[in-house]
């Protein structure tokens, strides 16, 4: 259509142009002049019969009566007799009459001057662009809309013929001028379309991203422009939603943003119910008073909506949202790993060849592709799991070709995606910095040898975004004679989480089925984390607890530089945790601090053997035996590993052997039984003797 409105313009000015046109327009004029100068000659000829003149004035047409061929002059007219005046005025009103009918003949006649001119242009305009609309129906002869549209079009054109002329603008000043102009182009751009979606590059069915899934965004929105101090509209400021860019195809928009933005979930819910888009600005629905706008029809509706979100966002649409159930029936849970097989390392190499053709990055080396792999296992800490995060896989891509092109290499390397890794790491790890500072100048205190009773070195991880390290901490217990109260200090004080409660309530459980089968727990226990002023959560130091424990009640000094990690069940069996590779990272630090003396190490859960992913460097240390992994799978074999001494089995008849840990531990808990016992057999005796010199008093007098 813009291709049809500049030949237009074109071709009607150079139509209108033409000698014929001129001809047979003067030719119509000229027919309707003779016949205006017919009318009057008769009017004139009537008058002169009854002895009048008529004359045309600027106040109308007047007559006068005529004496000896000259009118008769207004004082004459009035000394006349008066039956004479009459017959004049009687003449006088059959003339007015006559001219009264040549009047109404001349404006039949200038009609239809004016309508046989107007269809005159009419044929000449259509004349005039005939072979443009031809070209027009036959390439769009299959579309009975479009070609209605089109006859309307060429309906309209000759109504609008002014607006195809160039402006005559002859001593105009420019500002008026180019306002003219461009009321003109307004007024031409009727015959415009609005491009609403444009698919005519799409190859398949459209796939919509969007990203600020907001009200309007989604469902489209009309336009208002500023015109001569008043906002107006018209169907060229209609604009489409992603709703209609996706029309026939798919739409993928992030739920949490949906949500976020007011009102377009329940227009994305009303348009997928009735199948259809309406383009209605929100003022609308919520004005108190109509008023009167552009009403574009309902658009019909064939899309899929993909919505991508986390599965609490899905639990709580479902839990809420009557509509969501019946509108997103299909369910799709995406993993965020994938097994380490050779189809997924196939894919790894294709998904970075494309990061490098996308981002014109430089390309990989074998080695450089199984370091990226090497480090998508990293980021799920598993030996058999690649992450699906392909987003961190990326990034590492780009930064890799960076530091490839710092050392002045055209192929990236294993060093340069390790270079990566470290700039990585050294760009987020400033608190794990200032940790390692204050242990090392001894501000937080943590030994990395030696040996302590009721002392041991617990690991936690602390997460910040998308780095995570880990953090050594003290763990210490003392244990007295009681009535079988374990205390975790940060329980007490409201520092511990629900599960590292659960995990330290395990243990009394723990010492009560290992030892109080014949006696009592007669002891109190207390159990803190040194120098920890946040909150302590999760279960995985519940081990390194019942160490502590098992220290201060067996009198065995624990070695130091040895750190603990691991959940424990009421049997004793250790359990797998999280965090493990930065856990050991973390001790690693620390010990290479303090200095490696190469019988340091780290007890972890046999099950987490599977999720080792560590930092070259803490395996050459392992590799040379400056540092230690050992993997348990029970409290048993991490007792015997941090004192040295068996931790003993339980015999048949219940007890366990001599100088096992276990009978250490079942002694100390007897003799405080024996002992709280004996106290008990003291108190009730005072008692006794209390209750009975209370009964007989001295006599009186007597002292």
């Amino acid at each position: 259509m813009d291709e049809f409105l500049r030949a237009a313009q074109q071709a009607i000015p150079r139509a209108f142009e033409s000698e014929e046109y001129d001809r047979r327009r003067r030719a119509i004029i000229d027919r309707l002049n003779q016949e205006r100068e017919r009318l009057w000659e008769g009017v004139q000829q009537f008058a002169q019969q009854l002895g009048f003149t008529v004359e045309l004035t600027p106040a109308g047409v007047i007559s006068l009566p005529l004496v000896q061929g000259r009118p008769l002059a207004p004082e004459e007219y009035e000394r006349l007799p008066p039956p004479v005046r009459e017959e004049l005025e009687r003449r006088n009103q059959r003339i007015q009459d006559r001219v009264a009918d040549a009047l109404r003949e001349v404006r039949r006649l200038e009609r239809e001057t004016a309508e046989r001119l107007r269809q005159r242009d009419r044929e000449v305009a259509l004349f005039a662009v005939g072979g443009l609309f031809e070209e027009l129906r036959e390439r769009y002869q299959d579309l009975p809309q479009v070609l209605a549209f089109l006859e309307q079009v060429r309906e309209d054109i000759p109504e609008h013929l002014h607006d195809f002329f160039p402006p005559q603008l002859p001593g105009v000043p420019a500002p008026i001028a180019q306002l003219q102009a461009l009321q003109q182009q307004e007024h031409l751009a009727r015959y415009r379309v609005n491009v609403f979606v444009d698919n005519s590059q799409t190859r398949g069915a459209p796939v919509i991203f969007e990203r600020n899934p907001s009200y309007y965004n989604l469902v489209g929105r009309i336009d208002y422009r500023a015109t001569f101090g008043a906002m107006v509209t018209d169907f060229s400021q209609i604009r489409a939603g992603a709703l209609h860019r996706a029309n026939g195809g798919f739409l993928v928009v992030h739920v949490l943003d949906l949500l976020a933005n007011p009102f377009a979930w329940d227009a994305l819910k009303r348009a997928l119910i009735t199948r259809q888009v309406v383009i209605e600005n929100l003022g609308q629905q919520y004005a108190v008073l109509p008023t009167a706008t552009l009403r574009p029809d309902p658009i019909p509706l064939d899309v899929k909506v993909v919505l991508v979100g986390s599965p609490f966002l899905y639990y709580f649409l479902a839990a809420y949202d009557d509509d969501f159930r019946e509108l997103f029936r299909v369910r799709a849970d995406f993993a965020p790993d994938m097994d380490w097989n050779d189809q997924h390392v196939m894919g790894y190499a294709a998904f970075i060849s494309r990061v490098v053709r996308e981002q014109g990055l430089r390309h990989f080396d074998r080695s450089a592709v199984a370091r990226v792999i090497e480090y998508g296992a990293r980021q799920v800490e598993h030996q058999r799991k690649l992450s699906s995060q392909l987003l961190e896989i990326g990034n590492l891509v780009a930064e890799a070709s960076y530091w490839a092109g710092k050392a002045g290499r055209e192929i990236v390397t294993a060093e340069d995606v390790e270079t990566a890794i470290r700039k990585k790491q050294y760009r987020s790890d400033l608190l794990a910095e200032r940790v390692r500072d204050l242990i090392a100048e001894g501000t937080l205190k943590i030994e990395t040898s030696g040996a302590r009773v009721g002392q041991i070195n617990g690991l936690a991880v602390i997460e910040l975004g998308d780095f995570a390290f880990g953090k050594p901490s003290r763990v210490t217990a003392r244990v007295s004679l009681g009535r079988g109260n374990l205390i975790s200090i940060e329980r007490e004080i409201a520092l511990s989480g629900p599960i590292h409660s659960k995990g330290f309530l395990i243990l009394s459980n723990y010492l009560a089925g290992a030892y109080a089968q014949d006696f009592p727990l007669a002891i109190t226990a207390s159990i803190t984390f040194e120098q920890a002023y946040e909150e302590i959560e999760g279960d995985s130091a519940s081990s390194t607890e019942l160490y502590a424990l098992l220290s201060a009640l067996s009198g065995l000094p624990i070695e130091q530089g040895i750190a603990v990690t691991g959940s424990v069940n009421q049997y004793g069996d250790v359990q797998a945790i999280g965090g493990v590779n930065e856990k050991i990272e973390g001790f690693f630090a620390v010990c290479k601090v303090q200095g490696l003396t190469g019988e340091q190490g780290v007890i972890i859960p046999t099950a987490n053997v599977q999720h080792l992913m560590l930092d070259e460097e803490v395996i050459q240390a392992v590799a040379e035996g400056k540092f230690h992994i050992w993997a348990v799978d029970s409290v048993d074999q991490g007792i015997e590993i941090l004192t040295g001494v068996p931790a003993g089995e339980r015999q048949p008849d219940g007890t366990y052997p001599e100088g096992t840990v276990h009978r250490l531990v079942m002694d100390r808990l007897r003799e405080y039984a024996e002992r709280m016992r004996d106290f008990g057999r003291r108190e009730e005796r005072e008692e006794r003797s209390e209750r009975t010199e209370a009964a007989d008093p001295e006599p009186a007098g007597e002292h």
